[in-house]
């Protein structure tokens, strides 16, 4: 068979292993790597936190728009050039986000990154699953999924430590040694299996291409710029969003109706399909999601720095990496998947409303160490039985399109996660700061209280009555907006866990399949 001509044994297959492996891990750690470098990008670039998150979703737009393609391009190029030239693609763009000196401009770089990451990714998979003779690429998923889930948090523990020691640039310019070594490898020793005919260029779905670009692009400036721009009164968000909605309803028309459609929506009408979808893209609104917000809420409301925020996510990663093999075992003995996944997503939703419930101004490092090593259960419990579920119920080159689905949902689901926390924090904050606004009145005891006292004490170090009392002022102030940030942050955790426990039952619906997924078969 073709895909046995592509094992490999000894020292090669260990070389192409660790080369896609770290081309993979590239990929995902530059997901979440720049989340805690973020402050330190806003104060640099002179940019809002709506303006600082596009650093991050244009990194997963240029993924998603990407990943779909992955496989024509392949065909029409050889998958080893096609691999070394999304490698050189991703390593060249790191050097320019480094250098970026605007806003915009680093945003475009981070753009044509993700599109060099997407097809990392994608074909990291396929390559390290043809290498391995069948009876190993249990192993070989085991290696892949474990850098799928572990990757996203181990970004802020390095972003930390590079941004406290060097500058925000050298998160990106540490891929570009890995990236020269990875491609020289890949032209020495990754093969390419032998095609049919290649697609002409008329052939290609450019119209599904655009379809999704524009209805992806458009979506995601209205959800990080709406609230910034007073939503629908903005013309600009009002265009945009019709745009969205007029190109994805042409976008499924023209998936249904072209002949070679670049996503092959007839896959959803399976029904395990269906809700493994929907499951998969929660999965990536909370895998990246969280990892967004717990840097950055360490770093606004407790002070800590870079390397602490990131260093604080570590548990996470350790409970994960502990977890996968025992998941796999369990799996193996025959444990049913779905019941894994309800129990991953109970054990989010508890993770979350702990969170809720221990935030506060004064919430110490300590505080979050069990915290995130729940959270690494949980995840470990996700990946590979949702995976598996959604995909259990289809047979031969539908795998594969349903895999190639998923994947795209799980990085829609970070894209959209990361935007709407964004700006349900900035509802959220305002919100909250008018509440507690009401508070700070001339008849209110506890706020005249407070301020005499904080005034009184002013004034015993030396200050003059009136300068005592702007000073006290200026102190209940500061005391609004940190409290109004905490209840903002709780909401979120909150909401996520609720995103998380309504799943559940939807779990538990899934028909029982005895067949095993050729996980093989879902990467070609």
């Amino acid at each position: 068979m073709q895909e046995d001509s592509l094992v490999e044994y000894g020292s090669r297959r260990v070389i192409i292993t660790i080369t896609a492996i770290f081309c993979a891990l590239l990929e995902i750690v530059d997901t979440t790597i720049v989340n805690v470098a973020l402050n330190d990008m806003k104060g640099n670039l002179g940019a809002t936190l709506n303006e600082i998150g596009w650093v991050i979703t244009a990194y997963a737009i240029g993924n998603v728009i990407i990943i779909p393609m992955t496989s024509w391009l392949s065909q029409q190029f050889g998958r080893r050039n096609y691999f070394a030239a999304s490698i050189i693609l991703f390593t060249i763009c790191s050097f320019l986000c480094g250098n970026a000196t605007g806003l915009w401009e680093l945003v475009l770089f981070r753009f044509f990154q993700g599109v060099g990451g997407g097809a990392l990714l994608v074909t990291s998979q396929t390559i390290i699953t043809e290498v391995y003779p069948k009876e190993k690429r249990g192993m070989a998923q085991a290696l892949y999924g474990l850098g799928i889930i572990v990757g996203p948090t181990l970004g802020p523990p390095l972003g930390g430590y590079i941004v406290d020691n060097f500058s925000w640039p050298y998160i990106f310019y540490i891929n570009i040694p890995i990236g020269i070594i990875a491609a020289a490898l890949t032209f020495q020793f990754v093969r390419s299996p032998k095609y049919g005919k290649k697609k002409s260029v008329s052939e290609v779905d450019w119209l599904g291409i655009l379809f999704l670009a524009l209805s992806v692009g458009s979506l995601q400036y209205v959800l990080e710029r709406g609230q910034e721009d007073y939503w629908f009164e903005n013309s600009t968000i009002l265009s945009l969003s019709i745009l969205a909605f007029v190109s994805g309803y042409f976008f499924i028309w023209r998936e249904l109706t072209c002949k070679n459609p670049i996503v092959k929506l007839r896959v959803l009408l399976n029904g395990n399909l269906r809700i493994g979808t929907i499951l998969t893209f929660i999965l990536g609104f909370g895998l990246y999601g969280s990892t967004f917000i717990i840097p950055l809420y360490l770093q606004t409301n407790l002070g800590f720095s870079a390397q602490q925020a990131g260093m604080t996510m570590v548990p996470s990663s350790i409970a994960t990496a502990f977890m996968m093999p025992i998941i796999g075992f369990i799996l193996q003995k025959g444990f049913k998947h779905k019941y894994l996944a309800a129990s991953g997503m109970f054990f989010f939703f508890i993770y979350s409303v702990w969170a809720y419930k221990i935030l506060t101004p004064d919430t110490g490092e300590m505080d979050f160490f069990w915290l995130l090593m729940l959270r690494g259960f949980a995840l470990s419990m996700l990946f590979i039985p949702i995976t598996t579920l959604a995909l259990s119920t289809l047979d031969g080159q539908e795998i594969g399109e349903g895999a190639s689905f998923t994947g795209m949902m799980r990085q829609l689901g970070g894209s959209f996660g990361i935007a709407l926390i964004t700006t349900f924090m900035s509802w959220k904050s305002a919100s909250h700061i008018e509440n507690l606004a009401t508070n700070i009145t001339s008849d209110n005891f506890l706020f005249q209280q407070k301020l005499q006292g904080l005034t009184a004490r002013f004034m015993s170090s030396g200050m003059a009555p009136n300068q005592a009392k702007e000073a006290a002022m200026r102190a209940i102030n500061a005391s609004v907006m940190s409290q109004a940030s905490v209840l903002t942050y709780m909401d979120v955790f909150l909401y996520i866990g609720l995103m998380f426990l309504i799943c559940v039952p939807f779990i538990l619906l899934i028909k029982d399949s005895n067949k095993k997924v050729d996980m093989s078969a879902a990467m070609h």
